[in-house]
């Protein structure tokens, strides 16, 4: 057994999040440097606080500086407008940012200040089924998981949600998800590249995962990923390569393998070699990049995608990719990235 040392890799981004961060104690920006079109919001930045606590609790870091931990629950608060209840930064849809700051305060064992009202009319069976029939299956997979599993995520997180709502829910996911693809509403596919659709479909995986639920057509499900794995549809060449990069496209798949192979046997060998090589392309990409160059290495958010992989990778593959502090995938502790 080949065994891959993360450490470097693993100081390497320590070195990123300590350059990302801002004078004030819990501040963090998400970018570095600014896009060519110059649209990028530099400074303080939800995601880039939100991210810093999200890596700072997988990498397993020491805790922050006295009154370090305060100052961030509040720096993450005050991005809560108190009439909606929504937390909104102009690249995400407003669900997801919502769901990404309160994912990261329940880290912090904090919550937001003000009731999320925007959310309320989704907390009966009836209004949450109503916005996963409104979801664009074909033409957004990808985009528009962001709103079904971002709500979910948060009320779950909240508390707003009780058994007879979830299963609703993932009743509805069950009936809806495609037999042969394991994924996506069924009919849907077509109009985006069918790793659309995986990278969206992971957002409610995880859901699946918060809750102790089944996947829907678990093996159908690997045997999907398979097939993009092996005809290199994961990416988008030539210019998002899989496994090179900073990026969300790496855990999505990675998750979506390991974690249904490990509801059935089924191709389990398979499963296991595709991580593998996963694994040493991912690992030495990390390694050989320049952090002061790359874009991926330049968004925290992206960033924070890369080292869930990591920590799934290290998951999957016990005793492969070995680290001095273990990393924690936080999709363990509560949904949503």
């Amino acid at each position: 057994m080949n065994c891959m040392n993360l450490d470097p890799v693993v100081e390497k981004i320590v070195r990123v999040l300590q350059a990302h961060k801002l004078v004030r104690p819990g501040e963090y920006c998400r970018f570095l440097w600014d896009s060519p079109g110059k649209n990028r919001k530099l400074g303080n930045n939800e995601y880039g606080c939100a991210d810093a606590v999200n890596i700072r609790y997988s990498l397993g870091m020491p805790g922050a500086e006295p009154g370090e931990r305060e100052e961030t629950i509040r720096t993450l608060q005050a991005f809560q407008d108190p009439e909606s209840g929504l937390f909104q930064e102009r690249d995400h849809h407003p669900y997801h940012t919502t769901a990404h700051c309160i994912a990261a305060l329940e880290i912090l064992d904090a919550a937001p200040l003000h009731p999320v009202r925007a959310l309320e009319q989704y907390e009966t069976p009836e209004g949450i089924l109503s916005l996963l029939n409104s979801l664009d299956w074909s033409g957004n997979p990808w985009g528009q998981s962001h709103r079904g599993a971002g709500v979910f995520a948060s009320l779950l997180i909240l508390r707003r949600c009780g058994l007879a709502w979830q299963d609703a829910y993932f009743d509805w996911l069950a009936r809806h998800c495609d037999p042969r693809r394991g994924l996506g509403a069924g009919g849907s596919f077509g109009a985006k590249p069918l790793c659309h659709h995986l990278n969206g479909w992971f957002h409610y995986l995880f859901n699946h995962l918060a809750a102790r639920r089944p996947f829907p057509h678990a093996e159908a499900l690997i045997d999907s990923c398979i097939e993009l794995y092996r005809k290199n549809e994961l990416g988008e060449p030539p210019q998002v390569i899989f496994a090179q990069e900073c990026s969300f496209r790496e855990i999505d798949w990675i998750f979506a393998v390991h974690r249904a192979s490990c509801q059935t046997p089924h191709r389990h060998r398979e499963c296991m070699e595709l991580l593998r090589d996963c694994a040493g392309q991912f690992v030495s990409y990390l390694a050989s990049v320049d952090e002061t160059r790359d874009e991926g290495m330049n968004d925290l958010h992206a960033l924070f995608g890369a080292v869930c992989a990591l920590a799934e990778l290290q998951l999957a593959l016990p005793g492969e990719l070995r680290s001095s502090v273990p990393l924690r995938n936080v999709l363990d502790r509560r949904p949503f990235i």
